[in-house]
């Protein structure tokens, strides 16, 4: 029996079914399902996320090849998912890197919590009734209007900036970007690309001190306009997709377990270790790719140059070797050293801004409305080899 990432097994029993292919094969195996060799340990996937010299995180041919499939118009797409530092390798993953860090700073970040607290009570306050879909109401909006606010763009924007996050989903998290459908993809490029455009032209002529501001004028390199765009649909993409899901999977685990919800609410000092427990239990990303630059031997196996290799995330999440009961929800655990947001050099810049907006988020929520609870039985958890499906959460306040 082969590994499968996207086996029904692997997302709702990733501590067992991850253990015993480990048992049978090892920490790297080759997987007939991902036709690729997938990384199973927390050792090697640790080890493989900061080889950067064997292992290639760079997907722009993997763009211009799925352009080459398309229309002309697909150019766009192919050369803005380009510029994303997570989809290059050095010099120009540095690059593009270095204004977004000096820009995400921890402190910067923190400066955020009172604006973030006040779009969490605004989006509160406008649930209409005591029965809510907690998804579309509560998860999706919050990471949308942070990131709107932190490019200066107006709150109204927001419905936009999900939906161009969700066009943007199908290529970024497909395993055959040339297969995907052209017609929406091409139009979120074009929107968004003069959208940011316009945000950044008013930057670098009147700047505002945002976080778009401080990239349009970092002192740690000059980006071109094309890269600044994105640069913002990066930070769309990372900031809106990835936290929605982090907070609307927490909010399943605590509507399925409401003694966890009670835990929380009498213990809120275990908030910030409870973030990492989700990130490292249900966190956004299941999977990372990568390309081999340069053939080697990676945990016994022979690994040949071009041939793709998935960094399990779910399975290093629930290695029996450095977490104590993996398949056991533990709020208090420290330390958690999850790869939910990656390693080495590509370790996510987002990472403060996603634990601060969740823990607000969850945190306003759960004290707010002391008997929340969920209207039926939610749907068993899903989704693929590269993350989780979302799920409808319905609740009586």
């Amino acid at each position: 029996m082969q590994v499968d990432l996207g086996s029904r097994e692997s997302i709702q029993d990733p501590a067992g079914y991850f253990r015993a292919a480990r048992e049978r094969g090892g920490g790297v195996q080759w997987s007939d399902a991902q036709r690729a060799w997938v990384v199973l340990s927390h050792a090697e996937n640790a080890e493989a996320f900061r080889d950067v010299a064997t292992l290639s995180a760079d997907r722009s041919d993997v763009f211009r090849r799925a352009a080459a499939k398309h229309s002309p118009a697909f150019g766009i797409v192919a050369e803005l998912l380009s510029g994303w530092m997570n989809f290059r390798d050095d010099p120009a993953h540095q690059r593009l890197r270095e204004p977004v860090r000096a820009a995400f700073t921890p402190r910067a970040i923190s400066a955020l919590e009172k604006e973030v607290r006040d779009i969490v009570e605004r989006t509160i306050a406008a649930f209409d009734g005591d029965e809510v879909e907690l998804y579309a109401a509560f998860a999706r909006p919050i990471p949308a209007l942070v990131i709107a606010a932190m490019l200066g763009a107006d709150p109204e924007d927001r419905a936009r900036f999900q939906d161009w996050s969700d066009d943007l989903a199908a290529i970024v998290f497909s395993l055959s970007p040339g297969a995907v459908v052209e017609a929406p993809l091409v139009r979120a490029t074009r929107e968004f690309v003069a959208f940011f455009t316009r945000l950044i032209e008013r930057e670098r002529a009147s700047p505002s001190g945002n976080v778009l501001s401080a990239l349009v004028h970092s002192d740690a390199g000059e980006l071109s306009t094309l890269e600044l765009v994105g640069a913002c649909t990066l930070l769309l993409f990372g900031g809106h997709e990835t936290t929605t899901n982090l907070i609307d999977q927490a909010l399943g685990i605590l509507l399925e377990r409401p003694g966890l919800a009670e835990e929380l609410r009498a213990h809120p000092e275990k908030w910030d270790t409870a973030i990492d427990e989700f990130m490292r239990a249900v966190g956004p990303a299941r999977t990372m790719a990568r390309k081999v630059s340069v053939a080697h031997v990676r945990g016994g196996c022979e690994l040949a140059a071009r041939d793709t290799v998935f960094l399990s995330i779910a399975a290093a999440n629930h290695d029996e070797a450095v977490f104590t009961a993996p398949a056991e929800l533990d709020l208090a655990r420290d330390p958690n050293p999850h790869l939910g947001f990656g390693w080495g050099p590509h370790f996510c810049l987002g990472a403060h801004l996603a634990r601060l907006e969740t823990r607000i988020a969850l945190q306003t929520l759960l004290e707010r409305f002391p008997t929340l609870r969920a209207l039926a039985p939610l749907a068993p958890l899903t989704g693929a080899t590269m993350g989780f499906a979302r799920r409808l959460l319905p609740v009586r306040l």
